[in-house]
C-alpha cells in the first residue's frame, strides 16, 4: 500500500517532455516558414535584379557600340599619324612601328564579336596609354625637326658668310694682284739707246764696224739701262739673247738657258752688273770664235729680272 504513490511523478515527466517537443515542433515550422518567406523574398529580388540587368545591358548595347567605333577610329588615326612621324624621322622606325603593333593588336580586340563594357572601359585606358606615348614622341621628333631647321638656317647663314668672306677675299686678292702687277710694271727695267752691230778686226788688231757676214768675227750690243727707284737695287745679270737668220739663238755655250716669264730661253752671252736705281751705259760682246756668220737679219732681245726689257736688230750682208 505504501509504494502506489509513484505512479503520478512518472506520467508527470512523460507529459512536460511531449510538451517540449511540440514546442520545438512548432518553433521548427515557424523558423521554415520564415525562411521559405525571406527564400521567396530573394527569389523575387534576384529576378528583379536580372531584368533590370537585362534593361541596362539593352541600354548599354549602344553605347558599347558607339564607343566600340569611337575607340577603332581613334586608333585608326593614330596609326596614320605615327606613318607622319616616321616620315618625319625614320630614325625612330623602329620604335614607333613597335607601338603601331600594339595599336594593331588592340583593333584586332575590338572587331572580335562580344565585347563587354569591361573590356571596352580596358581598351579605352590602353587606347590612352598609346595616345599619350605618341604624343611623346610627337614632341620630341618635332623638338629635333625645330632643332635642325634651327641648325640648318645657321648653317646657311654661315655659308652666306663665308660666301661674303670668300668673294671679299677674291676681290682683296684680285686687288693686290693687280696692286703687284702695277708695281711690277712699273719696277721693270727699260733698255734704250741701242746700237747692236758686228765688228771685224783690222790688222793693228783693233775692232772696227762692218756690215759684211764674212768679216764679222764679234757681235756686240750697246744700250742703256733706264732709271727706276722702284726695282730692287743690286747684283743683277742681264742677259742678250742674238737670234740668226736661221731663226736660232746663237750661243757661247749650250748650257746658256735661263727662266724668263715666257719660260725658258736660250741666251747668247750675260754680264752682271750693280744696279743703284740710276741709268746705266752696258755693252754686252759675242764671240764668234772662228765661226762665219751668215747673210741676213740679226735680232737682239735683252733680259733682266726674268723679264724682256729691250730688242734691236742688225743685218749682214
Amino acid at each position: 500500500m505504501e509504494n502506489q504513490p509513484t505512479a503520478p511523478k512518472s506520467n508527470s515527466f512523460y507529459f512536460v517532455f511531449i510538451f517540449l517537443l511540440l514546442a520545438g515542433l512548432a518553433g521548427l515550422t515557424l523558423a521554415w516558414s520564415r525562411q521559405r518567406a525571406a527564400l521567396n523574398t530573394c527569389k523575387n529580388s534576384n529576378a528583379e535584379l536580372l531584368a533590370d540587368m537585362a534593361d541596362m545591358e539593352s541600354a548599354l548595347s549602344g553605347y558599347t557600340g558607339t564607343m566600340k567605333q569611337d575607340l577603332k577610329s581613334d586608333l585608326q588615326q593614330m596609326l596614320r599619324n605615327y606613318n607622319k612621324l616616321i616620315e618625319k624621322d625614320a630614325s625612330k622606325a623602329d620604335s614607333l612601328n613597335a607601338q603601331k603593333a600594339q595599336i594593331t593588336d588592340l583593333l584586332r580586340k575590338l572587331d572580335r564579336s562580344k565585347l563587354t563594357a569591361r573590356d571596352l572601359v580596358k581598351a579605352r585606358k590602353e587606347n590612352e596609354t598609346l595616345r599619350s606615348i605618341m604624343r611623346s614622341y610627337a614632341r620630341t621628333i618635332d623638338s629635333l625637326n625645330t632643332l635642325n631647321i634651327d641648325l640648318g638656317s645657321r648653317l646657311e647663314e654661315t655659308n652666306v658668310k663665308l660666301t661674303n668672306t670668300s668673294t671679299e677675299r677674291d676681290t682683296y686678292k684680285k686687288q693686290a694682284e693687280e696692286s703687284q702687277q702695277q708695281i711690277k710694271k712699273g719696277s721693270k727695267l727699260q733698255a734704250y739707246n741701242f746700237k747692236s752691230e758686228a765688228l771685224k778686226q783690222r790688222v793693228n788688231n783693233t775692232m772696227e764696224v762692218t756690215d759684211r757676214a764674212k768679216n764679222a768675227v764679234q757681235f756686240r750690243s750697246s744700250f742703256t739701262l733706264s732709271e727706276n727707284v722702284l726695282t730692287s737695287a743690286g747684283k743683277k745679270y742681264v742677259y742678250m739673247q742674238i737670234v740668226g737668220p736661221n731663226g736660232e739663238a746663237l750661243q757661247a755655250s749650250s748650257n746658256f738657258v735661263t727662266e724668263t716669264e715666257s719660260g725658258s730661253i736660250a741666251y747668247t752671252q750675260r754680264k752682271e752688273i750693280d744696279y743703284q736705281n740710276q741709268a746705266l751705259d752696258l755693252t754686252i760682246y759675242y764671240e764668234l770664235k772662228g765661226e762665219t756668220a751668215s747673210k741676213g737679219l740679226y735680232r737682239v732681245r735683252i733680259y733682266c729680272d726674268g723679264q724682256l726689257i729691250g730688242s734691236d736688230s742688225f743685218s749682214l750682208k
